[in-house]
């Protein structure tokens, strides 16, 4: 049968052209400078310090190793400043995480409502944050000076007696932690708020409907759709209290962490151990025992909080 004149073939697919090198290799490419960066900021020296915590080296002959196996670990286990400081970080990292995290939920509930001036208050919530380590803990250890702080002066004034705040232990690890939760609360609180603006406004509406008051619409609305933005603050908070370093360095100015080591942390025990005593191999198995250490904490969080996600199911 033959075709008629406005009858036409169907148009033939034009030829894939094969694509070019150039094309495929251009996304590792545009990695490529990510990963060179990492591998000589971040990888190299995180292997290199494991290699040095098995030597015996000194920052004066910092070219001289000499092999010693685990002898670095097995010295941190058997010295009990480090037990020490290992208790201080939990102590201070308690003291200032849990009240940071549930002062920082609350701000933010409070923020996520409509205020006049809300802008304002979250850039004010980011003050704190933005102002360096040094000049806040200097402020605060004048705030907690035992002769002529302000804070013993409102307990005199109470009729309640001084506290010494930088040789006693609890009061000097609460001095400590309330640096921490004063410079994070507000970036915390803001981390929530971009959470809770997240989770659907029908939800609250349903509550609403079915008569649940403000406190249970947070209970059973807001933490739970809060609840890995929860882990993620706690994992990074986490991470934080365990490098403790600058607050505790500059409270008193000294390394030992106060005259009885009453608040040393990991982090100041390491900086005593490789720039007071010079001994750059122990501070190299300390850096690693943190590593670990915050490994560990992490994937604790990341266990519960995957447990508690299947238990709600």
């Amino acid at each position: 049968m033959a075709l008629s004149s406005t009858a036409r073939l169907p148009a033939a697919e034009p030829a894939k052209r094969p694509a070019r090198p150039g094309r495929r290799l251009a996304p590792y490419g545009f990695l490529a400078p990510f990963f060179v960066l990492f591998a000589a900021f971040g990888l190299f020296p995180l292997l290199y310090t494991a290699w040095v915590s098995l030597h015996r080296v000194e920052l004066q002959t910092s070219d001289r190793m000499d092999w010693l196996g685990l002898q670095n670990y097995t010295r941190l286990l058997d010295d009990p400043f480090f037990w020490n400081a290992l208790r201080n970080t939990f102590t201070i990292g308690v003291l200032s995480t849990v009240p940071q995290l549930l002062m920082a939920l609350g701000l933010a509930h409070l923020l996520n409502h409509r205020l006049r001036g809300r802008a304002f208050y979250r850039v004010a919530m980011l003050m704190p944050y933005a102002t360096s380590v040094a000049a806040a803990t200097l402020v605060f250890a004048q705030l907690f000076g035992r002769d002529y702080g302000l804070i013993n002066w409102v307990l005199s004034s109470t009729g309640l007696h001084p506290v010494d705040w930088q040789a006693g232990t609890w009061a000097s690890q609460l001095g400590v932690s309330t640096i921490v939760t004063w410079r994070w609360t507000g970036y915390n609180a803001l981390i929530y708020l971009a959470g809770m603006q997240s989770i659907p406004g029908e939800l609250y509406e349903s509550a609403a409907v079915d008569g649940a008051s403000r406190w249970q619409q947070f209970r059973h609305v807001t933490v739970p759709g809060l609840r890995p933005t929860i882990v993620f603050t706690v994992i990074v908070s986490t991470i934080g209290a365990t490098q403790l370093f600058g607050e505790p360095l500059l409270y008193e100015g000294n390394s030992g962490g106060g005259i009885s080591h009453q608040y040393q942390t990991l982090g100041l025990y390491l900086y005593e151990q490789g720039w007071t005593f010079f001994h750059l191999g122990r501070a190299a198995a300390v850096a690693w025992v943190m590593f670990l250490l915050i490994v560990l904490l992490a994937l604790l969080n990341a266990a519960i909080a995957a447990r508690r996600n299947r238990t709600d199911r």
